[in-house]
């Protein structure tokens, strides 16, 4: 009986082993599969050319969720969505600072020199959810954004926004219990994000909250790979930004 039971819970714990590693791993296979690429590879964009209005810098830092992965167009990213409503009043140039895969000590090291030397008017940093699915400690991901807060608020003029991390993957893509895990960590890093954004004295705008359900509802907020939003998805993200400027 002794071995019965030891052979049934090594079968279980085999069977759990094998659903743990096969799950984790169909999450990033299937992001590859999707194989997606930002719309183009342009980083300045002039929105609005009415010249009885004041050009206004926009600088959007970010990974591939700045950059767009997921659509077909530049004018369906956020950036561009944000500086499109931004022009009623201003001509905008959008600084799109972005790259597929970068995580938040990448977009410190290469893309903040060059948000600095933009003079922007106003800064959005997006920008987490590479940390959370390549395990960055929580200590490492706050020295990261806190050397970009401090230096883009004592080195430009520019009016600067946080954007929390979202909580991203479909149902079908992420499964138990990886769901938990992640929406634990990104958790964890929204509360850095909230913590420095106090420190600073800058806006923190909250697109997890709104959005992690909702995004749960319907596949139609995804692109193909289950995981970047799709055009639906980054025109929501983008009303809750606007709304959030000051």
């Amino acid at each position: 009986m002794k071995k019965i039971t030891l052979f049934i819970i090594l079968l279980i714990l085999a069977t759990l082993a094998i659903y743990l590693n096969r799950s984790y791993a169909y999450i990033y296979d299937e992001i590859h599969r999707g194989n997606l690429k930002a719309p183009d590879k342009n980083q300045t964009y002039m929105i609005g050319e009415n010249k009885n209005n004041p050009n206004l810098i926009y600088t959007a830092l970010g990974d591939s969720l700045t950059a767009g992965a997921g659509t077909d167009n530049y004018r369906e990213s956020y950036p561009s969505l944000v500086a499109e409503k931004l022009s009623n009043k201003n001509n905008v140039i959008l600084k799109n600072r972005s790259e597929l895969g970068y995580k938040s000590e990448d977009i410190k090291n290469i893309f903040l020199p060059l948000a600095i030397a933009d003079k922007p008017d106003i800064v959005t940093i997006f920008a987490g959810v590479n940390d959370v699915h390549s395990n960055i400690s929580k200590e490492e991901f706050r020295n990261n954004y806190d050397e970009m807060i401090n230096k883009l608020t004592t080195e430009t003029t520019a009016k600067v926004y946080i954007i929390n991390v979202p909580f991203i993957g479909a149902s079908n893509l992420i499964l138990p219990p990886y769901d938990l895990y992640f929406d634990f960590k990104t958790k964890e890093l929204n509360e850095v994000l909230k913590d420095l954004a106090k420190k600073y004295s800058v806006k923190y705008i909250d697109i997890y909250s709104p959005t992690a359900i909702e995004f749960k509802k319907s596949n139609s907020y995804y692109s193909r790979d289950l995981f970047h939003p799709s055009a639906k998805g980054y025109a929501f993200w983008a009303n809750i930004i606007y709304n959030n400027l000051q």
